[in-house]
């Protein structure tokens, strides 16, 4: 094989976004610790289990990036290209690095996403394109970059718990969103989690999300996607989908897998574009 994009499941990427034969596409998965029970980030994971046992521990639930030797496993094409979680948010990025160095006879290029979910699916996206367009090696390197730098994220949260309890958001800006009662609309940025506007209620957040994508994108975006991903709110996913589908060639709503799902929790939605 000459092409491989490789993810870890924090994109909430379907293995069949991509069905060609000479690009291939493969999934590194994450795992989930809970108690002494370990959940692998795969197609076969019970997220709803996995939650229900999280929430019925007292203890800390916690999450582990891949092993370099999955992610040299993975590298099975001539031309690889790994994309990460945020290295901010985990040590996949470090992990694939690590494994990208003890491989001398293939070409690797290692991509922080710099945020996480459906941004991840969008770079992987324009990643095959520039494949089909038979752009180069060093080109689609330095072109996806750029692309990388204008992904934007923005999300909503019923639930910070496990973020604050794994410090992937700072104890001060959750203190903050705990003591004024609010439903933050927050953003991914520089790599990190932010409280971008204080919201009093989940869905005067749910609509200050839409406004904000809508006034980010304009015109500018009619030729772009955006990717919704909810844990399990199919409802509040389709509102927001039916608000944009205007703005974007196309929007598409999909669930979350394991990884987002557990720091996302019930109701999470992140809308990337």
């Amino acid at each position: 094989m000459k092409y491989k994009i490789i993810l870890d499941s924090s994109s909430d990427m379907n293995i069949d976004f991509i069905n060609d034969e000479e690009v291939g596409l493969e999934i590194v998965p994450l795992t989930i610790n809970v108690k002494d029970k370990e959940f692998v980030d795969d197609d076969k994971l019970d997220i709803d289990k996995m939650l229900k046992e999280m929430h019925s521990y007292s203890g800390k639930s916690t999450s582990s990036c891949p092993s370099p030797y999955k992610y040299i496993e993975a590298c099975s094409g001539e031309y690889n290209f790994i994309i990460t979680i945020s290295s901010k948010l985990s040590g996949s990025y470090n992990s694939a690095c690590l494994a990208s160095s003890m491989i001398k006879d293939k070409k690797i290029f290692v991509i922080d996403s710099k945020l996480t979910s459906g941004a991840m699916i969008l770079i992987a996206k324009k990643i095959y394109s520039l494949i089909k367009e038979g752009k180069d090696y060093q080109t689609i390197c330095q072109d996806i970059e750029k692309y990388r730098d204008e992904r934007n994220l923005l999300f909503v949260l019923d639930n910070f718990e496990n973020l604050i309890k794994n410090g992937r958001m700072s104890k001060f800006t959750a203190t903050i969103a705990k003591l004024l009662m609010i439903k933050p609309l927050c953003i991914g940025e520089e790599g990190e989690i932010k409280i971008y506007k204080k919201v009093r209620t989940r869905k005067l957040a749910i609509l200050r999300l839409i406004s904000e994508i809508k006034e980010k994108v304009g015109e500018t975006y009619k030729e772009k996607e955006c990717i919704i991903t909810h844990c399990y709110d199919n409802e509040t996913g389709l509102l927001i989908r039916d608000s944009l589908k205007d703005y974007f060639k196309e929007v598409i709503l999909l669930p979350m897998k394991g990884l987002c799902s557990f720091y996302a929790l019930e109701k999470g939605i992140i809308v990337s574009f």
